[in-house]
């Protein structure tokens, strides 16, 4: 149970980091104007930071969650 919780939340720390630089920030290419340069998701910084902070936080989830007994 601790490793498919951990494994979630590295993969959705991932992904998360992924959309946000790939699909939500500013568009790649040759900037034409001032507007190009602004993200398509005001907030999508936040968000790169928050899926960083999930893959870190795995670990310590690891850490604290106990392991089932055999």
């Amino acid at each position: 149970m601790r490793t498919l919780f951990v494994w979630i939340m590295v993969i959705g720390g991932f992904a998360l980091q992924g959309l946000s630089y790939l699909a939500w920030a500013a568009p790649l290419g040759r900037a034409t104007s001032e507007a190009f340069s602004n993200p398509r998701l005001p907030f999508a910084p936040l968000l790169f930071v928050i899926g960083v902070m999930l893959v870190f936080l795995s670990a310590v989830v690891y850490e604290l969650l106990p392991d089932k007994k055999n």
